[in-house]
């Protein structure tokens, strides 16, 4: 009989591959500070904010507490 794979197994089989391509995308940016590009300091910043905001989002899923707390009413 085959063993079932748990949900912490499945999450490290899929990050680990996922978050290496993430990384690796990154560098590509990266590379367009060479010399054989034209850019703006406008748009430079644009890119990071991107990507932040993106990161920022995405963190903020895997936070325990997903469910905002309601406030309590008191009189």
């Amino acid at each position: 009989m085959a063993e079932t794979e748990t949900k912490h197994d499945k999450f490290k089989r899929l990050a680990t591959p996922r978050v290496t391509g993430a990384l690796k995308k990154i560098e590509l940016i990266g590379n367009l500070s060479s010399s054989s590009y034209e850019y703006s300091p406008e748009e430079v910043e644009k890119i990071f904010s991107a990507l932040q905001q993106t990161l920022d989002s995405t963190k903020a899923r895997f936070s325990k507490s997903k469910k905002e707390e309601t406030k309590k009413f008191e009189l």
